[in-house]
Parts: C-alpha cells; structure tokens; sequence
C-alpha cells in the first residue's frame, strides 16, 4: 500500500515550504510557483543583458565613441515592461490577498489567547449531555527535553507542548485571536496562518484543514525573553473522530 508522506515539521536543510494543509496554503503555493518562474525568466534576461553589454561594450572589443546621450524608445520600452510585469501579477496577488481575509459560515469557533509564555485555547460551542455552556480548553506550555518520551522517536525539540489542540478536517472554523499581556503571533506554516495577537484586541481570520496530519508551529513576534520557547501544535481529525473525541471529553469531565 502506498502512502504520501507531507513535511508538516521542519527537516534538516530545509529550503523549501510546507506541504499544504489548507486551501490558504494552496494558493500561497501556487503564487509562489507562478513567481518564481517568472523573477527565474526575469534574472537570466537582466545577466546576459547585462554580460552582452559589459562584453561588447569594452574598451577591448569596440574602441567608437557612442554619441547618443539618451533614447526616449528605450526609456519608454523599460518603464512600461516592469509596470506592465507588475499589474500582471497584482490580480493573482490581490485574489489571493482578499481570498484569506474572507470570512465564511463558521460551524466552529476556536479562541486563541497569548500569554508570556504559552497559549490557552477554547472550544466554547458544544451543548450535550444535559449541560449549557460546556468548553473545551487548553493550556499548553512548551514540553522541556526531561520530560519528553524516553523513546524520543518523532517529537521535536522546543516545538512538542503538553496537550495538543484538536480541530477537524473539512470543516469550516473561525480563529479568535487575542493576547493577555504584550503582542504576539500565532503562526502555523502548513496552514499559511499568521495573525497577530494583540492586547486588548481581537483578530479573527478564517481556516479549512483538508488533511489529517500533526502540525507545528512557533509565536513569530518577540515578546520576551521566553519568545522562542512558546511552541504551537495542532492535530487535526476526521470530524466523525473529533466529535467523538469531544464528546468524550465533556462527559468525562476533562479539558
């Protein structure tokens, strides 16, 4: 049987981007691609311009004196060019811009609280089991090396927390995001999220997990002395399996 394997983690010498994990992150890759196929095209016509003028406009290989001082065809010719490159690329830029700012029918809410130096999170729509009001809440602290696993096989150094967030997949959420004391940044790169959490404010933005998988991310504003030892992890589900998973939960008791 054959499975595909995604890079939701970061590896070593990794030069290139998450394996999507979310419609966001979709279309950031494929701006990308279209991109850096374009600037590729962009920077070999500029070096051989560049090399073909430096070459055959030596002192060595052409010894006439040119005796213009300026061309109003060329100066039209590379004005209009990158202006022409630049509204190109501002339609696919600006789709995608306005695409991630869209907010749609959420059917779950997830918030999102940043303190110095860990996360709380909350699931507060479930009404089952007689009760109002029920949450699902985490608080989850960066887990120190001593007290990972003896088996240390597949967790990562200064990104595993204590209790991961559950969300599920294909389903429709809204991110709440705000900060208790000074301004972070809540980032996951699989998913091309990166909301700022600010004091006294909040932010919200829209998510869509397609895939199962286990996803890493870190706060990306400095906020202290403890900035870089506030990981974030996020396991996403089938929503058959995550509404179970809650159901127990608030049945049992437990957050």
């Amino acid at each position: 049987m054959y499975f595909k394997t995604y890079c939701d983690s970061p590896a070593f010498w990794q030069t290139y981007l998450h394996d999507p994990a979310s419609i966001t992150m979709e279309g950031i890759l494929l701006f990308n691609k279209h991109l850096l196929f374009l600037i590729t095209i962009i920077v070999l016509f500029v070096g051989w311009l560049l090399a073909f003028t430096i070459y055959y406009f030596s002192e060595q290989n052409n010894k006439f004196q040119s005796n213009f001082v300026h061309a109003k065809e060329l100066e039209i010719v590379w004005t209009s060019i990158p202006a022409l490159i630049l509204l190109l690329l501002s339609t696919p830029s600006f789709t995608l811009l306005y695409a991630m700012d869209e907010i749609s029918e959420p059917e779950l809410s997830l918030k999102v609280l940043g303190h110095q130096w860990f996360w709380s999170y909350e699931i507060s729509e479930f009404n089952s089991c007689q009760k109002k009001d029920q949450s699902l809440k985490y608080v989850c602290y960066m887990m120190v090396l001593d007290g990972l696993p003896k088996n240390k096989q597949g967790y990562f150094r200064l990104l595993e927390t204590n209790k991961r967030v559950i969300l599920p997949t294909n389903t429709h959420l809204r991110l709440l995001v705000s900060a208790a004391d000074v301004l972070h940044s809540w980032t996951i790169p699989s998913f091309g999220l990166k909301v700022d959490a600010c004091p006294g404010r909040l932010n919200q933005l829209n998510l869509f997990i397609k895939r199962v998988g286990v996803f890493f991310g870190q706060c990306s504003e400095i906020c202290g002395v403890n900035h870089g030892f506030m990981p974030i992890v996020i396991v996403s589900l089938p929503t058959l399996q995550f509404h179970h998973y809650v159901m127990t939960k608030l049945e049992l008791g437990q957050d």
